[in-house]
Protein backbone atom coordinates (compact mmCIF):
# COMPACT_ATOMS: atom_id res chain seq x y z
CA UNK A 1 0.00 0.00 0.00
CA UNK A 2 1.33 3.35 -1.11
CA UNK A 3 0.73 6.59 1.25
CA UNK A 4 0.13 9.75 -1.12
CA UNK A 5 2.15 13.15 0.57
CA UNK A 6 -1.33 14.85 -0.02
CA UNK A 7 -2.55 12.18 2.86
CA UNK A 8 0.16 12.49 5.06
CA UNK A 9 -0.46 16.21 4.72
CA UNK A 10 -3.85 16.32 5.72
CA UNK A 11 -3.57 13.16 8.36
CA UNK A 12 -5.29 14.78 11.68
CA UNK A 13 -5.32 13.32 15.27
CA UNK A 14 -8.86 12.45 16.50
CA UNK A 15 -7.93 10.03 18.67
CA UNK A 16 -4.46 8.51 21.06
CA UNK A 17 -4.35 5.39 22.62
CA UNK A 18 -1.05 4.34 24.21
CA UNK A 19 -0.87 1.05 25.73
CA UNK A 20 2.11 -1.19 27.44
CA UNK A 21 3.03 -2.48 23.46
CA UNK A 22 1.84 -0.14 20.73
CA UNK A 23 0.88 3.34 20.22
CA UNK A 24 -2.54 3.81 18.43
CA UNK A 25 -3.83 6.90 16.82
CA UNK A 26 -7.50 7.31 14.99
CA UNK A 27 -7.34 9.75 12.08
CA UNK A 28 -9.81 12.07 11.28
CA UNK A 29 -10.34 10.45 7.74
CA UNK A 30 -11.18 7.52 9.19
CA UNK A 31 -8.21 5.58 9.18
CA UNK A 32 -6.43 4.24 12.50
CA UNK A 33 -2.71 3.62 12.67
CA UNK A 34 -0.26 1.42 15.14
CA UNK A 35 2.67 1.09 15.95
CA UNK A 36 4.69 -0.92 18.27
CA UNK A 37 5.90 1.22 21.62
CA UNK A 38 9.51 -0.04 21.03
CA UNK A 39 10.04 2.57 18.38
CA UNK A 40 9.84 5.11 20.96
CA UNK A 41 12.22 5.06 24.02
CA UNK A 42 10.55 7.82 26.01
CA UNK A 43 7.37 6.38 25.96
CA UNK A 44 8.50 2.98 26.88
CA UNK A 45 10.57 4.55 29.80
CA UNK A 46 7.39 6.79 30.60
CA UNK A 47 4.78 5.46 33.44
CA UNK A 48 1.58 4.63 32.03
CA UNK A 49 0.37 8.07 33.67
CA UNK A 50 3.22 10.30 31.88
CA UNK A 51 2.68 7.78 28.52
CA UNK A 52 -1.23 8.90 28.95
CA UNK A 53 -0.46 12.77 29.73
CA UNK A 54 -0.37 13.67 26.31
CA UNK A 55 -2.19 16.51 24.45
CA UNK A 56 -2.94 18.04 20.02
CA UNK A 57 -0.26 20.28 18.54
CA UNK A 58 -0.27 21.77 15.40
CA UNK A 59 -4.18 21.87 14.55
CA UNK A 60 -4.06 18.19 15.51
CA UNK A 61 -1.20 17.45 13.01
CA UNK A 62 1.27 16.09 16.15
CA UNK A 63 1.13 14.91 19.64
CA UNK A 64 3.02 15.89 22.27
CA UNK A 65 4.19 14.20 25.86
CA UNK A 66 5.38 17.38 28.16
CA UNK A 67 6.19 14.79 31.52
CA UNK A 68 8.40 12.59 28.74
CA UNK A 69 9.95 15.49 26.33
CA UNK A 70 8.64 13.89 23.19
CA UNK A 71 7.00 14.85 20.35
CA UNK A 72 5.97 12.81 17.02
CA UNK A 73 4.42 14.20 14.07
CA UNK A 74 1.14 12.06 12.50
CA UNK A 75 3.09 12.76 8.90
CA UNK A 76 6.08 10.61 11.00
CA UNK A 77 4.28 8.01 12.19
CA UNK A 78 1.95 7.13 9.25
CA UNK A 79 5.73 7.02 6.99
CA UNK A 80 6.65 4.85 9.67
CA UNK A 81 9.78 6.60 10.97
CA UNK A 82 10.50 5.55 14.28
CA UNK A 83 12.39 7.79 16.69
CA UNK A 84 15.17 9.68 15.45
CA UNK A 85 16.64 10.49 18.60
CA UNK A 86 20.67 9.47 19.04
CA UNK A 87 21.55 6.68 21.66
CA UNK A 88 23.48 9.25 23.52
CA UNK A 89 21.17 12.06 23.57
CA UNK A 90 18.41 9.02 24.47
CA UNK A 91 20.97 8.08 27.46
CA UNK A 92 21.49 11.12 28.75
CA UNK A 93 17.93 12.36 28.44
CA UNK A 94 17.43 8.51 31.08
CA UNK A 95 19.53 9.58 33.22
CA UNK A 96 18.52 13.01 33.63
CA UNK A 97 15.19 11.65 34.52
CA UNK A 98 16.47 8.91 36.62
CA UNK A 99 18.28 11.62 39.36
CA UNK A 100 15.48 13.74 39.31
CA UNK A 101 12.69 11.22 40.00
CA UNK A 102 13.98 7.17 40.17
CA UNK A 103 10.25 6.27 38.69
CA UNK A 104 9.64 7.52 35.34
Amino acid sequence: MTTSTTEVEQARVQHVVVSEDALTIDLTDGRTISVPLAWYPRLVHGTPEKRNNWRFVGDRLGIHWPDLDEDLSVAGIVLGKRSGESQRSFKRWLEERTEQCPRL
